[in-house]
């Protein structure tokens, strides 16, 4: 071999080995490294798993999912890694969709975002032996604040505790932007966090939950809040949402 090509078989042999390595290499156990869906958690870490998390939503399917007493749907998809509820004119079969098992204390964990002028929810402890979610569960408020048409109250705005309570200060991100939710219920004592700040606590059945109770839209409705376990409601409320990222940690 001439001096010449030696040199060149060199430089490819040092250029060959300075390229990195390949992705799955670098990325340690693939198990462990959530896929490319927009920045959706669709499996969970090791440590994730060891303390006790359990994801609900895997961003292909909806696998553990059903609508709200069999009701039959169209408006909830499962779209680039998030459970997407359609907008109202692109569905006409509506109903909620919730989990299949049931939770009585959690840590409930999920990212959302809410299109201009939308209104949606998050129900627990939900039981499936009345007309409606709201009428045993208790709602997490997911709504756009500035935009949605009619008056809305403090105790409707994101983050609250739906006719009940109104979150503290909070720091929500705009319409089409997305947020991080956190429902913890513990007994009666339920926690509401937006964007890594608990922006709400409260008791049910303390004196207050009784008298807010007896001055909001539940009034009637005597088995709301009093379900000790039941299942975790997404609400279609006819408007665009998306949701990703769902996971629970039993108590």
């Amino acid at each position: 071999m001439t001096k010449k090509y030696f040199s060149l078989a060199m430089t490819f042999l040092i250029l060959l080995g300075c390229q990195p390595k390949k992705q799955e290499e670098q990325a340690g156990n693939p198990s462990e490294v959530a896929p490319e869906t927009g920045g959706s958690i669709t499996q969970l870490t090791d440590e994730q798993k060891a303390d006790g998390w359990k994801l609900l939503f895997d961003g292909e399917s909806t696998e553990g999912w059903k609508f709200y007493k069999g009701l039959e749907n169209d408006s909830w998809e499962v779209s680039e890694g998030t459970l997407h509820c359609k907008p109202f004119d692109d569905a006409s079969k509506r109903s909620d969709i919730m989990t299949v098992e049931q939770y009585e204390n959690f840590e409930l964990a999920f990212d959302w975002k809410i299109s201009a002028q939308g209104n949606s929810g998050v129900m627990f402890r939900v039981a499936e032996d009345h007309d409606q979610p709201y009428q045993t569960g208790p709602e997490y408020q997911v709504i756009d604040d500035e935009g949605y048409p009619g008056d809305l109250t403090d105790l409707q705005l994101t983050a609250g505790s739906y006719d009940m309570y109104t979150p503290d200060e909070k720091n929500v991100n705009p319409v089409g932007e997305w947020n991080s939710s956190k429902i913890v219920a513990t007994g009666n004592l339920i926690e509401h966090w937006l964007n890594d700040k608990k922006v709400l606590s409260y008791e049910i059945g303390s004196e207050d939950w009784k008298s807010r109770k007896e001055k909001s839209k539940w009034k009637e409705f005597a088995s709301y809040g009093m379900v000790k376990k039941g299942h975790i409601d997404f609400q279609d409320h006819g408007n665009e949402v998306w949701f990703k990222s769902i996971m629970i940690k039993s108590l």
